[in-house]
Protein backbone atom coordinates (compact mmCIF):
# COMPACT_ATOMS: atom_id res chain seq x y z
CA UNK A 1 0.00 0.00 0.00
CA UNK A 2 1.40 3.43 -0.98
CA UNK A 3 1.20 6.42 1.32
CA UNK A 4 -0.04 9.76 -0.12
CA UNK A 5 2.64 12.50 0.01
CA UNK A 6 2.72 14.33 3.32
CA UNK A 7 0.60 11.70 5.09
CA UNK A 8 1.51 8.88 7.45
CA UNK A 9 -0.66 5.80 7.82
CA UNK A 10 -0.72 4.24 11.29
CA UNK A 11 -1.62 0.58 11.36
CA UNK A 12 -3.33 -0.50 14.56
CA UNK A 13 -5.78 -3.08 15.74
CA UNK A 14 -9.36 -1.99 16.28
CA UNK A 15 -10.91 -4.04 19.11
CA UNK A 16 -14.05 -5.94 18.19
CA UNK A 17 -17.34 -5.25 19.94
CA UNK A 18 -18.76 -8.45 21.38
CA UNK A 19 -22.34 -9.13 22.41
CA UNK A 20 -21.81 -8.66 26.16
CA UNK A 21 -20.21 -5.25 25.48
CA UNK A 22 -23.17 -4.10 23.42
CA UNK A 23 -25.86 -5.35 25.80
CA UNK A 24 -24.15 -5.33 29.21
CA UNK A 25 -25.96 -8.62 29.76
CA UNK A 26 -24.58 -11.73 31.43
CA UNK A 27 -25.76 -15.18 32.50
CA UNK A 28 -25.18 -16.61 35.97
CA UNK A 29 -25.43 -20.38 36.25
CA UNK A 30 -27.15 -21.55 39.43
CA UNK A 31 -29.31 -24.40 40.69
CA UNK A 32 -33.02 -23.99 40.00
CA UNK A 33 -34.08 -24.51 43.61
CA UNK A 34 -31.97 -21.58 44.88
CA UNK A 35 -32.59 -19.16 42.00
CA UNK A 36 -34.81 -16.93 44.12
CA UNK A 37 -32.19 -16.19 46.77
CA UNK A 38 -29.42 -16.14 44.13
CA UNK A 39 -31.32 -13.40 42.28
CA UNK A 40 -31.56 -11.37 45.49
CA UNK A 41 -27.83 -11.80 46.04
CA UNK A 42 -27.05 -10.59 42.52
CA UNK A 43 -29.17 -7.49 43.12
CA UNK A 44 -27.33 -6.78 46.36
CA UNK A 45 -24.02 -6.98 44.49
CA UNK A 46 -25.08 -4.47 41.84
CA UNK A 47 -26.81 -6.48 39.10
CA UNK A 48 -29.84 -5.02 37.32
CA UNK A 49 -32.67 -6.17 35.04
CA UNK A 50 -32.56 -9.61 36.68
CA UNK A 51 -34.42 -12.39 34.89
CA UNK A 52 -34.36 -15.97 36.27
CA UNK A 53 -34.66 -18.72 33.66
CA UNK A 54 -34.01 -22.45 33.52
CA UNK A 55 -30.69 -23.26 35.23
CA UNK A 56 -29.64 -19.67 35.65
CA UNK A 57 -30.26 -15.95 35.78
CA UNK A 58 -29.79 -13.26 33.15
CA UNK A 59 -28.73 -9.88 34.47
CA UNK A 60 -27.17 -6.60 33.46
CA UNK A 61 -23.95 -5.32 35.01
CA UNK A 62 -21.20 -2.81 34.43
CA UNK A 63 -17.58 -3.84 34.90
CA UNK A 64 -17.54 -2.95 38.57
CA UNK A 65 -20.60 -5.06 39.35
CA UNK A 66 -19.31 -7.95 37.21
CA UNK A 67 -16.03 -8.03 39.13
CA UNK A 68 -17.80 -7.76 42.49
CA UNK A 69 -20.25 -10.57 41.63
CA UNK A 70 -17.46 -12.94 40.63
CA UNK A 71 -15.50 -12.13 43.78
CA UNK A 72 -18.31 -12.16 46.33
CA UNK A 73 -21.34 -14.16 45.14
CA UNK A 74 -21.92 -17.33 47.18
CA UNK A 75 -24.88 -18.90 45.37
CA UNK A 76 -23.91 -19.01 41.69
CA UNK A 77 -21.49 -21.37 39.97
CA UNK A 78 -20.17 -19.12 37.18
CA UNK A 79 -20.92 -16.02 35.09
CA UNK A 80 -20.93 -16.22 31.29
CA UNK A 81 -20.41 -13.32 28.88
CA UNK A 82 -21.86 -13.93 25.43
CA UNK A 83 -19.40 -13.37 22.60
CA UNK A 84 -21.43 -14.56 19.62
CA UNK A 85 -24.96 -15.95 19.09
CA UNK A 86 -26.07 -17.48 15.79
CA UNK A 87 -28.30 -20.07 14.14
CA UNK A 88 -26.32 -23.27 13.73
CA UNK A 89 -27.37 -26.42 11.89
CA UNK A 90 -24.01 -28.10 11.36
CA UNK A 91 -20.51 -28.44 12.72
CA UNK A 92 -19.19 -26.74 9.56
CA UNK A 93 -21.25 -23.66 10.43
CA UNK A 94 -20.03 -23.85 13.99
CA UNK A 95 -16.40 -23.93 12.89
CA UNK A 96 -16.78 -21.07 10.39
CA UNK A 97 -18.58 -18.80 12.86
CA UNK A 98 -16.12 -19.55 15.65
CA UNK A 99 -13.20 -18.78 13.34
CA UNK A 100 -14.61 -15.30 12.69
CA UNK A 101 -14.02 -14.38 16.33
CA UNK A 102 -10.78 -12.44 16.87
CA UNK A 103 -9.44 -14.81 19.52
CA UNK A 104 -6.31 -12.73 19.95
CA UNK A 105 -8.59 -10.17 21.65
CA UNK A 106 -8.70 -12.64 24.55
CA UNK A 107 -5.42 -14.57 24.65
CA UNK A 108 -2.03 -14.86 23.01
CA UNK A 109 -0.39 -17.98 21.63
CA UNK A 110 1.45 -18.37 24.95
CA UNK A 111 -1.79 -18.80 26.90
CA UNK A 112 -3.89 -21.92 27.42
CA UNK A 113 -7.61 -22.48 26.83
CA UNK A 114 -10.38 -25.07 27.09
CA UNK A 115 -13.83 -25.43 25.59
CA UNK A 116 -16.82 -26.78 27.52
CA UNK A 117 -19.96 -27.57 25.54
CA UNK A 118 -23.59 -28.46 26.16
CA UNK A 119 -25.86 -29.39 23.25
CA UNK A 120 -29.54 -30.35 23.22
CA UNK A 121 -32.44 -30.68 20.78
CA UNK A 122 -30.21 -29.73 17.84
CA UNK A 123 -28.71 -31.22 14.71
CA UNK A 124 -25.38 -30.99 16.48
CA UNK A 125 -25.83 -33.73 19.05
CA UNK A 126 -22.31 -34.47 20.25
CA UNK A 127 -20.96 -32.00 22.80
CA UNK A 128 -17.41 -33.38 22.61
CA UNK A 129 -17.24 -32.94 18.84
CA UNK A 130 -18.77 -29.47 19.16
CA UNK A 131 -15.96 -28.53 21.55
CA UNK A 132 -13.40 -29.83 19.06
CA UNK A 133 -14.88 -27.58 16.35
CA UNK A 134 -14.42 -24.50 18.53
CA UNK A 135 -10.91 -25.64 19.48
CA UNK A 136 -9.95 -26.16 15.83
CA UNK A 137 -11.36 -22.77 14.84
CA UNK A 138 -9.37 -20.98 17.54
CA UNK A 139 -6.15 -22.87 16.80
CA UNK A 140 -6.44 -22.40 13.01
CA UNK A 141 -7.13 -18.69 13.50
CA UNK A 142 -3.91 -18.27 15.48
CA UNK A 143 -1.82 -20.38 13.11
CA UNK A 144 -2.91 -18.29 10.14
CA UNK A 145 -2.01 -15.07 11.97
CA UNK A 146 1.19 -15.98 13.80
CA UNK A 147 2.20 -19.49 12.84
CA UNK A 148 1.84 -20.45 16.50
CA UNK A 149 -1.08 -21.67 18.60
CA UNK A 150 -2.23 -21.66 22.24
CA UNK A 151 -2.26 -25.01 24.03
CA UNK A 152 -5.32 -26.74 25.45
CA UNK A 153 -5.42 -27.22 29.23
CA UNK A 154 -8.68 -28.90 30.23
CA UNK A 155 -7.93 -28.76 33.96
CA UNK A 156 -6.76 -25.20 34.60
CA UNK A 157 -6.82 -23.06 31.44
CA UNK A 158 -6.29 -19.32 31.23
CA UNK A 159 -9.36 -18.88 29.02
CA UNK A 160 -12.55 -20.86 29.69
CA UNK A 161 -14.81 -20.96 26.62
CA UNK A 162 -18.41 -22.10 26.93
CA UNK A 163 -20.58 -23.33 24.06
CA UNK A 164 -24.30 -23.85 24.43
CA UNK A 165 -26.37 -25.17 21.53
CA UNK A 166 -30.13 -25.58 21.93
CA UNK A 167 -32.71 -25.95 19.18
CA UNK A 168 -30.05 -25.12 16.58
CA UNK A 169 -29.12 -21.83 18.22
CA UNK A 170 -25.51 -21.55 19.34
CA UNK A 171 -24.05 -19.23 21.96
CA UNK A 172 -20.28 -18.94 22.37
CA UNK A 173 -19.42 -17.34 25.71
CA UNK A 174 -16.46 -16.49 27.88
CA UNK A 175 -16.57 -17.84 31.42
CA UNK A 176 -15.80 -14.62 33.31
CA UNK A 177 -15.36 -16.60 36.54
CA UNK A 178 -12.54 -18.73 35.19
CA UNK A 179 -14.00 -22.00 36.44
CA UNK A 180 -16.67 -23.04 38.91
CA UNK A 181 -17.12 -20.53 41.73
CA UNK A 182 -18.19 -23.23 44.17
CA UNK A 183 -14.53 -24.29 44.26
CA UNK A 184 -13.62 -21.75 46.94
CA UNK A 185 -10.17 -23.16 47.59
CA UNK A 186 -10.42 -23.67 51.35
CA UNK A 187 -11.41 -27.35 51.15
CA UNK A 188 -8.02 -29.04 50.89
CA UNK A 189 -9.41 -32.39 52.05
CA UNK A 190 -12.88 -33.92 52.01
CA UNK A 191 -14.76 -36.97 53.17
CA UNK A 192 -17.18 -39.19 51.23
CA UNK A 193 -19.83 -37.23 49.28
CA UNK A 194 -19.02 -33.72 50.58
CA UNK A 195 -21.66 -31.03 50.26
CA UNK A 196 -21.05 -28.53 47.47
CA UNK A 197 -20.11 -25.10 48.78
CA UNK A 198 -22.95 -23.26 47.00
CA UNK A 199 -25.48 -25.64 48.59
CA UNK A 200 -23.94 -25.06 52.01
CA UNK A 201 -24.04 -21.30 51.41
CA UNK A 202 -27.73 -21.56 50.48
CA UNK A 203 -28.45 -23.45 53.71
CA UNK A 204 -26.72 -20.75 55.76
CA UNK A 205 -28.73 -18.13 53.88
CA UNK A 206 -32.00 -19.96 54.59
CA UNK A 207 -31.23 -20.05 58.33
CA UNK A 208 -31.20 -16.22 58.39
CA UNK A 209 -28.43 -16.52 60.97
CA UNK A 210 -26.88 -13.12 61.69
CA UNK A 211 -24.40 -13.95 64.44
CA UNK A 212 -26.61 -12.76 67.29
CA UNK A 213 -26.69 -16.33 68.65
CA UNK A 214 -24.17 -19.22 68.45
CA UNK A 215 -24.21 -21.65 65.52
CA UNK A 216 -23.23 -25.31 65.90
CA UNK A 217 -22.90 -28.34 63.60
CA UNK A 218 -22.97 -31.61 65.63
CA UNK A 219 -21.95 -33.73 62.61
CA UNK A 220 -19.61 -31.35 60.84
CA UNK A 221 -17.90 -33.79 58.45
CA UNK A 222 -15.39 -31.74 56.43
CA UNK A 223 -16.79 -28.46 57.88
CA UNK A 224 -18.28 -27.05 54.66
CA UNK A 225 -21.31 -25.63 56.52
CA UNK A 226 -19.06 -24.11 59.18
CA UNK A 227 -16.76 -22.57 56.58
CA UNK A 228 -19.69 -21.03 54.70
CA UNK A 229 -21.13 -19.72 57.97
CA UNK A 230 -17.79 -18.07 58.72
CA UNK A 231 -17.53 -16.50 55.26
CA UNK A 232 -21.09 -15.22 55.65
CA UNK A 233 -20.66 -13.72 59.11
CA UNK A 234 -17.21 -12.22 58.50
CA UNK A 235 -18.12 -10.75 55.08
CA UNK A 236 -15.24 -12.65 53.51
CA UNK A 237 -15.64 -12.76 49.71
CA UNK A 238 -16.35 -16.30 48.56
CA UNK A 239 -13.53 -16.18 45.97
CA UNK A 240 -10.92 -14.60 48.25
CA UNK A 241 -8.52 -17.52 47.63
CA UNK A 242 -8.92 -17.49 43.83
CA UNK A 243 -5.78 -16.31 42.06
CA UNK A 244 -7.23 -15.65 38.58
CA UNK A 245 -10.61 -14.83 37.06
CA UNK A 246 -11.83 -15.23 33.52
CA UNK A 247 -12.74 -11.54 33.27
CA UNK A 248 -9.00 -10.75 33.32
CA UNK A 249 -8.89 -12.06 29.73
CA UNK A 250 -11.74 -9.91 28.46
CA UNK A 251 -10.62 -7.32 25.88
CA UNK A 252 -12.09 -4.49 27.98
CA UNK A 253 -10.61 -5.68 31.29
CA UNK A 254 -9.83 -2.80 33.66
CA UNK A 255 -7.06 -3.84 36.04
CA UNK A 256 -7.20 -0.64 38.11
CA UNK A 257 -10.96 -0.98 38.61
CA UNK A 258 -10.59 -4.64 39.65
CA UNK A 259 -7.99 -3.61 42.24
CA UNK A 260 -10.39 -1.00 43.63
CA UNK A 261 -13.31 -3.47 43.74
CA UNK A 262 -11.24 -6.11 45.48
CA UNK A 263 -9.93 -3.70 48.10
CA UNK A 264 -13.43 -2.38 48.74
CA UNK A 265 -14.81 -5.89 49.29
CA UNK A 266 -11.88 -6.88 51.51
CA UNK A 267 -12.32 -3.74 53.59
CA UNK A 268 -15.74 -4.96 54.78
CA UNK A 269 -14.38 -8.08 56.49
CA UNK A 270 -14.96 -8.36 60.25
CA UNK A 271 -13.51 -10.53 63.03
CA UNK A 272 -15.13 -13.75 64.21
CA UNK A 273 -15.77 -13.88 67.98
CA UNK A 274 -14.54 -17.01 69.69
CA UNK A 275 -17.18 -19.71 70.34
CA UNK A 276 -19.74 -18.08 68.00
CA UNK A 277 -19.31 -20.94 65.50
CA UNK A 278 -18.49 -24.49 66.59
CA UNK A 279 -18.69 -28.06 65.37
CA UNK A 280 -18.14 -31.64 66.40
CA UNK A 281 -18.00 -35.09 64.89
CA UNK A 282 -17.66 -38.63 66.16
CA UNK A 283 -14.99 -39.33 63.51
CA UNK A 284 -11.36 -38.48 64.24
CA UNK A 285 -10.71 -38.18 60.51
CA UNK A 286 -13.62 -35.74 60.14
CA UNK A 287 -12.29 -33.57 62.96
CA UNK A 288 -8.81 -33.56 61.41
CA UNK A 289 -10.23 -32.67 57.99
CA UNK A 290 -12.46 -29.95 59.44
CA UNK A 291 -9.58 -28.29 61.25
CA UNK A 292 -7.43 -28.39 58.13
CA UNK A 293 -10.16 -26.74 56.03
CA UNK A 294 -11.24 -24.03 58.45
CA UNK A 295 -7.63 -22.99 59.00
CA UNK A 296 -7.43 -22.01 55.34
CA UNK A 297 -9.83 -19.14 56.05
CA UNK A 298 -8.98 -16.03 58.06
CA UNK A 299 -10.61 -16.25 61.51
CA UNK A 300 -10.74 -20.06 61.22
CA UNK A 301 -8.73 -20.40 64.43
CA UNK A 302 -11.76 -19.05 66.30
CA UNK A 303 -13.96 -21.98 65.30
CA UNK A 304 -13.95 -24.72 67.91
CA UNK A 305 -14.02 -28.30 66.55
CA UNK A 306 -14.24 -31.28 68.92
CA UNK A 307 -14.25 -35.04 68.53
CA UNK A 308 -17.55 -35.90 70.14
CA UNK A 309 -20.65 -38.03 69.67
CA UNK A 310 -23.53 -35.55 69.75
CA UNK A 311 -25.48 -38.03 71.92
CA UNK A 312 -23.02 -37.29 74.72
CA UNK A 313 -22.82 -33.54 74.09
CA UNK A 314 -24.37 -30.91 76.31
CA UNK A 315 -26.22 -29.43 73.33
CA UNK A 316 -26.91 -25.81 72.45
CA UNK A 317 -29.78 -23.79 73.88
CA UNK A 318 -31.06 -20.57 72.26
CA UNK A 319 -28.86 -20.95 69.21
CA UNK A 320 -28.85 -22.31 65.66
CA UNK A 321 -28.15 -25.95 64.85
CA UNK A 322 -27.27 -26.69 61.23
CA UNK A 323 -26.10 -30.06 59.95
CA UNK A 324 -25.92 -32.48 57.05
CA UNK A 325 -26.22 -35.95 58.64
CA UNK A 326 -25.01 -39.12 56.89
CA UNK A 327 -27.47 -40.73 54.51
CA UNK A 328 -27.79 -44.02 52.69
CA UNK A 329 -25.52 -43.29 49.78
CA UNK A 330 -22.70 -42.58 52.23
CA UNK A 331 -23.43 -45.12 54.98
CA UNK A 332 -25.28 -48.00 53.36
CA UNK A 333 -26.96 -49.40 56.48
CA UNK A 334 -30.51 -48.00 56.61
CA UNK A 335 -31.28 -49.55 60.02
CA UNK A 336 -28.30 -47.80 61.60
CA UNK A 337 -29.29 -44.56 59.94
CA UNK A 338 -32.86 -44.76 61.22
CA UNK A 339 -31.47 -45.09 64.73
CA UNK A 340 -29.09 -42.18 64.12
CA UNK A 341 -31.89 -39.86 63.03
CA UNK A 342 -34.03 -40.83 65.99
CA UNK A 343 -31.11 -40.03 68.30
CA UNK A 344 -30.64 -36.70 66.54
CA UNK A 345 -34.30 -35.87 67.17
CA UNK A 346 -33.92 -36.77 70.86
CA UNK A 347 -30.77 -34.63 71.09
CA UNK A 348 -32.58 -31.63 69.66
CA UNK A 349 -35.64 -32.05 71.91
CA UNK A 350 -33.72 -32.65 75.11
CA UNK A 351 -30.59 -30.53 74.77
CA UNK A 352 -31.34 -27.69 72.36
CA UNK A 353 -34.32 -25.88 73.89
CA UNK A 354 -34.98 -22.46 72.42
CA UNK A 355 -32.88 -23.25 69.35
CA UNK A 356 -33.77 -23.47 65.66
CA UNK A 357 -32.44 -26.53 63.83
CA UNK A 358 -31.85 -26.77 60.08
CA UNK A 359 -31.28 -30.35 58.96
CA UNK A 360 -30.41 -31.35 55.41
CA UNK A 361 -31.89 -34.71 54.42
CA UNK A 362 -30.14 -36.18 51.38
CA UNK A 363 -32.78 -38.93 51.44
CA UNK A 364 -36.24 -37.72 52.38
CA UNK A 365 -37.35 -41.02 53.92
CA UNK A 366 -35.37 -40.13 57.05
CA UNK A 367 -37.44 -37.01 57.77
CA UNK A 368 -40.08 -39.13 59.48
CA UNK A 369 -37.42 -40.94 61.54
CA UNK A 370 -36.37 -37.83 63.42
CA UNK A 371 -39.66 -37.62 65.34
CA UNK A 372 -40.08 -33.82 65.18
CA UNK A 373 -42.66 -31.56 63.55
CA UNK A 374 -41.12 -29.46 60.76
CA UNK A 375 -41.63 -25.69 60.67
CA UNK A 376 -40.97 -25.82 56.92
CA UNK A 377 -39.31 -27.89 54.19
CA UNK A 378 -37.41 -26.62 51.16
CA UNK A 379 -36.38 -28.69 48.12
CA UNK A 380 -32.61 -28.56 47.73
CA UNK A 381 -30.60 -30.64 45.28
CA UNK A 382 -27.16 -31.77 46.40
CA UNK A 383 -24.85 -34.15 44.58
CA UNK A 384 -27.69 -35.32 42.35
CA UNK A 385 -29.94 -36.05 45.34
CA UNK A 386 -33.42 -34.56 45.51
CA UNK A 387 -32.99 -33.63 49.16
CA UNK A 388 -34.85 -31.39 51.60
CA UNK A 389 -33.72 -28.72 54.02
CA UNK A 390 -36.04 -28.93 57.03
CA UNK A 391 -36.41 -26.39 59.84
CA UNK A 392 -37.38 -27.38 63.37
CA UNK A 393 -38.18 -25.08 66.29
CA UNK A 394 -37.24 -26.35 69.75
CA UNK A 395 -39.48 -25.04 72.55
Amino acid sequence: MTCPPGQVIFLFKIPSMYEYQKSGRFFAQTADDIKEIAALELAELGAGDISPVYRGIYFNADKEALYRINYSARLISRVLASILTFTCHSTDQLYKKAKQIIWSDFISDSNTFAVFSNVSESRINNSHYASLCIKDALVDSFREQTGKRPDVNAKDPDLWINLFVSRNKAVISLDTSGGALHKRGYRKESLTAPMQETVAAAIIKYTEWDGSVPLHDPMCGSATLLCEAMLHYCNIPSAFLRKNFGFEYMPDYDKKLWTVVRKDCDRKKIRLPKELISGSDISSQAVKTSRLNINNIPEGKNININKLDFINAKGLENGVIVTNPPYGIRMGNKDELSSLYKSLGDYLKQKCKGSSAYIYFGEREFIKKIGLKPAWKKPLMSGGLDGRLVKYEMF
